[in-house]
């Protein structure tokens, strides 16, 4: 089958779905996704052994296997750059009319990073910049600028890069949830991915679970305290958006979560699977497991968290695979919940669209998470302490990529594969 065909195949399926689903309006969602992590990670295993504490703690009972480790190369400019090249040959710049990064990241408190990146990937000076903050649930505040951006002007396109280095402090209670890494995502009409559904349900209150004032670089935190309220959040969401549509766990071919650790995830499906029958639980408890492959992987994205999990969903198969090894997800109804402390939280759906596959890009991003080198705790703990300073960074030039290069004259430098960006 020719690529042409093949397109117009896809575009008489998406119009099948909807008109099935009772939703003639334009379609309007995910259309690229891509990836970035830093190319160095920490085994939780030698963390655990370092720290006095049993591995099986931070394996199984968090959840988590290795975690990402940034180097003062590897910021939040750098590393959403580097994930909108992970897509980029594939966007039309010309239709591009907005970038939106969320963050709690963030390098400056006045100048947003959006204006760094835009820079770094030569991007028109007409397209609208900006950054939202608010805990890690900033991508998707930004996710549905997005949404409302396309759907007043169908032929733009927008990109919504969600990045962050997630710090806690060493020999600290949440150390084991540190992570880095960035998603991007190109917001289009008649998307290649995901079309999303504009009927959320939102949930909101003004709580201190998680914070980080002026002047430090590590996040203050209750853990459990924060726990409660993500479950809290997830269950006045979920119940209020089932009710509203008078939707049940059929409805959905997977439940995706905001993922600072998997465990988190897990226990929150357990709250949606309270009443589940043995088909129900089976089915969405393994299709998390496959949405969970790359945060046990990289660790806490605080922003780009939940997207990850959606990524990994999408890339990693479990059954419904067909004769021609394609995985049956086109038309399913997934749906996701975002959170950020201090706090807000949304659940809202989407579709799985035909030919979904052949706009990602597995193969790269196995490749992206198996050449990571290993690092042991002296170094993870060294790097640790370096994030902030002012070290060699001719040290640390990537093989490939963008790079944070350093400050001069207070201007943050940036470089890619060692051409100075300025």
């Amino acid at each position: 089958m020719d690529r042409v065909t093949s397109r117009s195949d896809d575009a008489k399926e998406r119009r099948d779905i909807k008109d099935s689903t009772g939703e003639g309006e334009m379609a309007i969602g995910i259309d690229r996704i891509g990836m970035f992590v830093p190319d160095q990670y920490l085994d939780l295993t030698d963390l655990a052994t370092a720290r006095g504490v049993e591995p099986s703690k931070f394996t199984v009972g968090i959840g988590q296997s290795r975690m990402s480790v940034p180097r003062q190369c590897d910021d939040i400019v750098s590393m959403g750059a580097n994930a909108i090249a992970d897509i980029l040959p594939e966007i039309d710049v010309d239709r591009l009319g907005l970038m939106v990064v969320g963050t709690e990241s963030g390098i400056d408190q006045s100048k947003s990073s959006s204006l760094f990146i835009k820079h770094l990937l030569g991007l028109p000076n007409r397209i609208e910049s900006f950054e939202i903050k608010e805990a890690c649930f900033g991508g998707t505040a930004g996710l549905f600028v997005a949404y409302h951006y396309v759907a007043a002007h169908p032929d733009r396109t927008v990109l919504v890069v969600a990045s962050d280095v997630a710090r806690y402090g060493l020999g600290t209670s949440g150390e084991v949830t540190q992570g880095a890494g960035a998603v991007a995502m190109l917001v289009s009409a008649n998307p290649g991915i995901i079309a999303l559904d504009d009927d959320s349900e939102d949930y909101s209150e003004d709580i201190n679970d998680f914070w980080r004032p002026n002047g430090r670089t590590e996040a203050l935190v209750d853990g459990k305290y924060s726990m409660r309220v993500y479950l809290d959040f997830f269950r006045h969401a979920f119940d209020a958006y089932c009710d509203r549509r008078s939707l049940g766990l059929d409805d959905f071919g997977a439940l995706l979560f905001h993922l600072p650790f998997t465990k988190m995830g897990v226990k929150a499906l357990r709250v949606a699977l309270e009443h589940a029958d043995d088909r129900n639980r089976e089915r969405l408890e393994g299709n998390f497991a496959m949405s969970a492959r790359y945060s046990r992987e990289v660790g806490n994205l605080y922003a780009g968290s939940l997207y990850l999990s959606l990524l990994s969903w999408l890339e990693n198969p479990r059954g419904d695979v067909g004769d021609d090894g394609v995985r049956a997800l086109a038309g399913q109804r997934i749906g996701l919940f975002s959170y950020g402390s201090g706090a807000m939280g949304k659940f809202f759906t989407g579709r799985v669209q035909p030919g979904y596959q052949r706009h990602l890009r597995v193969q790269a991003h196995a490749r992206m998470l198996n050449d990571r080198r290993r690092i042991d705790v002296a170094e993870y703990e060294r790097l640790f302490a370096a994030y902030y300073g002012t070290g060699d960074f001719e040290t640390q030039i990537p093989s490939s990529g963008f790079y944070f290069s350093g400050v001069r004259h207070s201007i943050r430098q940036y470089s890619l594969a060692g051409r100075s960006e300025g």
